[in-house]
């Protein structure tokens, strides 16, 4: 498919640009009225995912208002442990939940890879989307990592410091290392049906990065089995003659920043607590960098937004090799203006920047 905005892509490579491209993470979202919407009329959040036509719907919203350089297939990265039967709901007020979590080895030892068909749900939102966007702007598919994933199903839910799901892993190593190579193998399932369903690039989430003690419990608990990931999908792309870069965001990882950078990943994307030019010296040419403005900056005035914006870009510098993004999902209570000033001051302050 000819792509009529290529930034991201361009980007990716550092190629040279006219301007910083920029895309939102959560950028199809309750800030939207029109999502709000949406989401009302599907009843839950499972049925909203698990509906093409609706899943296509909210993704191309953001797209319709703002001049956005990409879109993100709407879908959840729970979608994977939901198709291994724990059973996942959304309960408002409380976010996700897993009816079926993990708690014992036995429920662990018997769990089986998802199949195709059991989150063909999300391809076939991704065929609807590439056909609507019609080469408008890259179309970007996503995953959690090991590590986060493991931490949910262990857990049953989101939790301050994840206590059952670090107990076990310290209690049972053997049995957690067992789960999260059995989660790889499902995460490079599902971004190798993403890739034959249409995506251009695909995204890693290590949403709990941070988790980790220090570089070493990290590396071996969780970037060694994304490095088994990003190996088998850059196999894949070469046995399907493809060219499809993976973005790597490890929220709360600005500790091993250089180790994250080595991962085989094409970008790295960072939370808002890394310098943009620390980050820059720290993993060199071998990535392209992604980020990070705090998403509270989008609850400020305008001059404050075009401020914060026209620093994060002189954090960077010069040269391609930036895409623009927050340092977390948007929030829910962001004015849709806001998302519109700061797409407007990247478009003005970043063109400086390529000359």
């Amino acid at each position: 498919m000819l792509l009529q905005n290529d930034r991201l892509l361009k980007a990716i490579k550092k190629e040279k640009l006219d301007r910083t491209p920029v895309w939102i993470m959560r950028q199809a979202g309750r800030y939207l009225p029109e999502y709000r919407k949406t989401r009302s009329q599907a009843g839950s959040f499972m049925h909203l995912c698990q509906t093409p036509e609706l899943a296509c719907e909210v993704t191309l919203q953001p797209i319709r208002r703002y001049n956005l350089d990409a879109a993100i297939i709407f879908s959840d990265i729970l979608t994977i442990p939901h198709a291994m039967g724990l059973g996942l709901q959304f309960i408002e007020g409380q976010g996700p939940i897993f009816t079926q979590p993990l708690r014992d080895a036995a429920a662990i030892k018997n769990l089986q890879l998802p199949t195709l068909d059991q989150l063909s749900y999300v391809y076939q939102a991704i065929h609807l989307v590439q056909r609507e966007l019609n080469g408008r702007v890259p179309l970007i598919g996503f995953c959690g990592s090991p590590w986060t994933l493991a931490l949910y199903m262990l857990e049953g839910k989101a939790a301050h410091g994840f206590p059952k799901a670090l107990a076990m892993c310290q209690s049972q190593p053997a049995l957690f290392h067992h789960l999260l190579h059995l989660l790889a193998d499902a995460i490079v399932l599902h971004l190798k049906g993403q890739i034959d369903a249409g995506v251009q690039v695909v995204m890693l989430f290590d949403s709990w990065a941070g988790l980790a003690k220090n570089a070493q419990v990290y590396e071996s608990l969780s970037l060694f089995y994304i490095k088994a990931v990003i190996e088998q999908i850059k196999t894949y792309n070469e046995l399907k003659q493809k060219a499809v870069p993976i973005i790597l965001f490890a929220k709360g990882g600005g500790g091993w920043l250089h180790a994250l950078g080595a991962s085989g990943c094409d970008v790295l994307g960072l939370d808002w607590e890394v310098s943009l030019s620390e980050a820059r010296k720290w993993v060199g040419e071998q990535v392209s960098l992604q980020g990070n403005l705090n998403p509270a900056h989008l609850l400020g005035s305008e001059q404050n937004i075009r401020l914060a914006v026209k620093e994060l870009l002189a954090d960077y510098g010069s040269g391609s090799g930036h895409i623009f993004n927050l340092g977390h999902g948007i929030t829910p209570d962001v004015p849709p203006e806001n998302v519109q000033i700061l797409i407007d001051s990247v478009h003005e302050y970043s063109r400086a920047h390529h000359r």
